[in-house]
């Protein structure tokens, strides 16, 4: 944690002023009291200091003695924490103190939805021949949508979910995704590559992993554009105590005509026109890391290879509807579609 957020207990007003003024890149004007100890012991907003020059009108007051000591912050090791309670309360920076009240990182709210405790691994190995002759020579990841690569999209939720170790299989030109990339630090995150000697299906790369950190692994495709709430579909996973959930797209079926319900050869009941829902694998989904062991090492093995075995033998698997949008990009089509969609999102 740099100390452009932080400021000594026996510093100026002005001193303040100059230290917010340089403030990039968080969404609320703010800083951290600490002691000569460097413990935080309050905060300090331009609010708070626009409040205390109308009273006083003194530029040169110590900043001990306007900040606020009564102020949120949360412990470091969390592992997850529902944030709605700091945005009723309207707040945009939420500061994580150490065991000695350090200040060592800050949650910007406005930009932030979650933390989630999971690390992630993104598809991204794949040879893309539908979307041909787009992937001739770039990976289908790194396909430009909205003037970044369709995978970046797919990052930057992550990151906004605060989801900060990813993984990402590469295979067919997956030198150009970990070039653009590199490590992730960039970014705040880490990321490693996990490189397929030959295809392994849409799941069989989790085992070339030698150990997760997290008790539970986000598996996802990175040709998909879509704003999926990924705390949701990790909390149905947690309330329903299952091993796996999949992420669902709903699939609308419209039937022009009437459809007999029958016996034999009589008609009991008839539909006119129906339209029938489906839920469809949307390509992302949350695991019991336990479940990795059972996916053979360096051989393909596709992620509805588990899913048949988890209900095979009565185990737990669970749906979770995307709420928002989902574009699967596996053909021209999709592509184009998805160009279209986004210039609208960006209005």
């Amino acid at each position: 944690m740099n100390d452009t957020l932080i400021i000594n207990k026996n510093q100026t007003i002005l001193d303040a002023l100059i230290k917010l003024s340089l403030l990039k890149d968080v969404s609320r004007l703010i800083l951290f009291v600490e002691d000569d100890n460097k413990r935080t012991i309050g905060s300090l907003t331009d609010g708070d200091i626009r409040r205390s020059l109308i009273k006083s009108q003194n530029i040169n007051q110590v900043v001990s003695s306007i900040c606020n000591y009564n102020f949120n912050y949360i412990n470091s090791g969390y592992s997850f924490i529902n944030f709605k309670e700091y945005r009723d309360k309207n707040l945009k920076i939420l500061p994580v103190l150490d065991e000695n009240k350090k200040l060592v990182d800050i949650i910007d709210l406005a930009v932030i939805k979650s933390v989630l405790p999971l690390e992630c691994m993104i598809m991204a190995g794949g040879r893309g021949k539908r979307l041909s002759p787009f992937t001739d020579s770039v990976p289908k990841p790194m396909l430009p949508l909205g003037g970044i690569p369709i995978i970046e999209h797919n990052i930057n939720r992550l990151i906004a979910y605060g989801i900060k170790k990813i993984y990402i299989s590469v295979k067919y030109l997956g030198e150009q995704i970990e070039e653009y990339f590199g490590d992730g630090s960039s970014r705040g995150i880490s990321i490693e590559y996990v490189w397929e000697d030959k295809p392994l299906g849409t799941a069989g790369a989790l085992s070339l992993v030698d150990k997760f950190e997290s008790e539970h692994v986000l598996l996802m495709n990175s040709d998909l554009f879509t704003n999926i709430d990924f705390e949701d579909l990790y909390l149905s996973l947690i309330k329903s105590d299952a091993e796996m959930v999949i992420a669902s797209s709903e699939y609308k079926v419209d039937i022009p005509f009437a459809i007999f319900d029958t016996k034999d050869n009589y008609i009991q009941d008839f539909k006119e026109k129906p339209t029938y829902i489906y839920h469809s694998n949307a390509g992302i989904y949350i695991l019991n890391v336990d479940l990795i062991k059972e996916i053979p090492k360096k051989n393909y093995f596709d992620i509805t290879d588990l899913m048949n075995k988890i209900i095979n033998e009565n185990r737990k698997l669970i749906y979770n509807a995307i709420r928002g949008y989902w574009i699967d990009i596996g053909k021209p089509a999709d592509y184009i579609y998805a160009q279209k969609f986004i210039k609208h999102l960006n209005k």
